[in-house]
């Protein structure tokens, strides 16, 4: 996937996609989904006055089997979007700009780059217990004219990428004076 050319001379520095802790919580509910029609009838088992209703969940005949493949596949389909979604939406910070690539749903995308002369003020947040512990923050980036803002939201160390955004804005200005 080529989603933008880099320029003579750059050079991609670091990219970055969403936390893996945070992808494995979306993932959660379709995990949770797939297991229902399978604890579903033994849960109705232990209640007696619900006993009656575990024998709809047998799936000993084909409607019954056909239902819950349809219910698997609309799970399995689900959770491939979120995956898609993880893969697909990454921040990369090149010599020279800070490209966004977000997947909204499978066929439609927005790629947006901020150039880093432009760059005026990078900001983290870490906000939580869980997050500090696993590094997850976020990280907005202010750009010069349009009041335009790049964030990101639950990337790993946010500091770092911070760092390397500054360290870079400098040699960028640098870079468009002698032009």
């Amino acid at each position: 996937m080529k989603e933008f050319e880099l320029e003579p001379g750059e050079h991609v520095v670091l990219q970055v996609r969403k936390h893996w802790f945070l992808f494995l919580g979306e993932l959660l509910p379709y995990a949770v989904l797939v297991i229902v029609p399978f604890v579903l009838p033994k849960l109705l088992m232990l209640a007696p006055p619900m006993a009656p209703y575990a024998a709809f969940l047998d799936y000993d005949t084909p409607v019954a089997r056909a239902a819950l493949g349809l219910w698997l596949l609309i799970a399995w389909t689900s959770a491939w979007g979120t995956f898609t979604r993880y893969f697909l939406n990454v921040w990369i910070l090149t010599s020279q700009r800070i490209v966004t690539i977000k997947q909204y749903r499978f066929f439609n995308r927005e790629v947006s780059s901020l150039l880093l002369p432009r760059v005026q003020d990078v900001t983290t947040s870490v906000n939580g217990v869980i997050s500090s512990l696993l590094g997850i923050g976020d990280i907005k980036v202010q750009s010069a004219g349009e009041d335009i803002e790049f964030i990101m939201h639950g990337i790993p160390r946010p500091e770092r990428m911070r760092d390397l955004i500054l360290k870079y804005v400098p040699d960028a200005a640098d870079a468009t004076v002698g032009i």
